[in-house]
């Protein structure tokens, strides 16, 4: 069974909406990478209704991205805050050495500031 790791990111996101079980057996799956047989035997169900779990599990975790998108605004705001921190690198490199004024510099660089601390 091939993995998607996407899922492990839809995980973190939308673990707590599966059940206890389904979450158990995907984390072990994704996130500790335990093979369906391993499972199996910490889990005490079959080889096939590990697999069956875990599938069902991945189909409703795309079923609630889909339907709640998180995990896209979450790669989208991330990328704009990485975007926000280069333009204010920009200015910040410009501004220093262009620039009598030091009030863009210093705007430059609270904004690297604050953007930075976002997208920790």
């Amino acid at each position: 069974m091939a993995k998607d790791l996407s899922i492990s990111i839809l995980l973190d996101f939308y673990g707590d909406m599966l059940t206890e079980k389904q979450r158990e057996v995907i984390e072990l799956y994704y996130n500790a990478d335990l093979s369906l047989a391993e499972i199996s035997g910490l889990s005490g169900i079959t080889r096939q209704g590990v697999r069956d779990s875990i599938k069902r599990a991945e189909a409703q975790l795309l079923e609630y991205e889909e339907r709640l998108g998180l995990a896209k605004r979450f790669r989208e705001i991330e990328a704009g805050l990485r975007e926000i921190i280069e333009a204010a690198q920009d200015i910040d490199l410009y501004e220093s050495r262009f620039s009598t004024n030091g009030e863009a510099v210093r705007k430059a660089r609270r904004i690297i500031e604050i953007a930075t601390s976002l997208s920790e």
